[in-house]
């Protein structure tokens, strides 16, 4: 999973593939691969005091991350946390800030881990937006540290291979979950089905659960459901459900201020949704292009019409379903109209919602019965922690 750097050219090397631009920063991007992927070009545009620099979105589930240093002699390669993502044509793009001393950048091209996880990058992002008058999305930046996500929503085959696993091992579930087909998200699983099968799947592989009964942390979650108070030790390795910022910069895939994961539109070649395009319905949505009003034909056979999972082409991320298909439950509690004010929230680092125990918990995504504005990727939906659905599952996110 390592990506492999390309040398720096110091005292007579050689540099593979890089641009010097001199605006009020010196700035030196380098391309860094894995040997197995095709390089991408990278470019830069001054604006203002700020610079943008941008690259091909991949469609591979390969993503970039870039990495600033002061000191190409003995770098000290670091994520770009200024770096804040902007829209730059089709292209994935962030700007940063001019300084008065050299940064130097470079791209490192991450493939998707073993266990079918992409790294989500560090960085400042804008949760929420106001493009269609959202009540409880109002905009605010918040930095979110990096993390690995499922590529997929968990398919029914995956959950079942688990559960298995965990019935073995005095796991207790409520729900034992459905799906249309093997390679379809598992649905009908309740937030604390969830949290335990991610214990379960963190045991299997030989990693430290992250769920407890107990302030202290000594007694991993295996059993019990509404009722019981859940602790999470989130400097565990193992797997988790994200929180709802997580997933938000996920889903959006390094553009910013977007509706979907990928532009400002919608249509049935992009996900499983609910169409309801205005035209022809007054009612309707005019972002939303169909081209018909229902359920997606292509999977109202067999069953409730779930999508294979990684049907679609993936975002900025390579992260498939983050728009449609299933609702995904995440770690936060919902405390109301506006993200809390007591929480990290606003203007935080890594915010983790309320304190609870509320009443319900926030899923995000939308889903193969919900129409396009709840796909948006600012839309919250909320639910009981004990309710099932059939448009409603979950994939998970592993801290490094």
């Amino acid at each position: 999973m390592k990506a492999r750097a390309l040398k720096i050219g110091v005292a007579g090397q050689n540099v593979k593939r890089h641009l010097i631009i001199s605006l009020a920063t010196l700035l030196l991007l380098i391309l860094c691969d894995n040997s197995t992927l095709a390089q991408l070009t990278l470019g830069i545009a001054p604006t203002n005091n700020q610079a943008i620099l941008f690259w091909p979105t991949t469609d591979n589930g390969t993503n970039g991350i870039l990495q600033s240093t002061t000191n190409l002699a003995t770098p000290n390669w670091v994520s770009a946390t200024d770096a804040v993502p902007v829209t730059y044509g089709t292209q994935t793009a962030v700007s940063v800030t001019n300084t008065s001393s050299a940064r130097f950048f470079r791209l490192v091209l991450v493939p998707p881990t073993a266990d079918g996880m992409a790294l989500i990058p560090a960085g400042v992002f804008t949760i929420g937006d106001t493009l269609d008058g959202e009540s409880d999305a109002i905009p605010t930046n918040v930095y979110v540290s990096a993390f690995y996500m499922d590529v997929n929503l968990v398919s029914s085959n995956q959950w079942a291979a688990v559960y298995s696993y965990a019935t073995n091992h005095g796991y207790g579930f409520v729900n034992a979950g459905a799906g249309k087909a093997a390679n379809n998200p598992v649905q009908t699983v309740d937030w604390y089905d969830c949290v335990k099968w991610s214990n379960a799947r963190s045991q299997q592989a030989g990693l430290t659960p992250v769920y407890y009964t107990n302030a202290a942390l000594t007694a991993v979650f295996t059993n019990g459901n509404g009722g019981t108070t859940v602790y999470a030790n989130w400097t565990a390795n193992g797997y988790r459900l994200p929180t709802e910022a997580e997933w938000e910069k996920a889903a959006r895939g390094g553009l910013s201020g977007q509706r979907f994961p990928w532009g400002d539109t919608i249509s049935e070649s992009q996900a499983n949704y609910y169409a309801d395009p205005n035209p022809p319905n007054p009612s309707g949505y005019t972002y939303d292009l169909g081209p018909y009003t229902g359920y997606n034909t292509n999977f109202v056979s067999g069953g409730f019409p779930t999508s294979p999972v990684g049907y679609f082409a993936p975002n900025g991320y390579g992260l498939n379903d983050m728009a449609g298909n299933v609702f995904e439950w995440c770690w936060d509690w919902y405390a109301g109209p506006t993200y809390p004010a007591g929480s990290p929230y606003l203007g935080g680092t890594d915010p983790r919602g309320p304190v609870g125990p509320l009443g319900d918990r926030v899923l995000r995504g939308g889903s193969w019965v919900n129409d396009a504005a709840d796909a948006r990727c600012a839309f919250r939906y909320i639910g009981n922690p004990v309710s099932t659905s059939s448009s409603g599952g979950f994939r998970c996110v592993r801290g490094l």
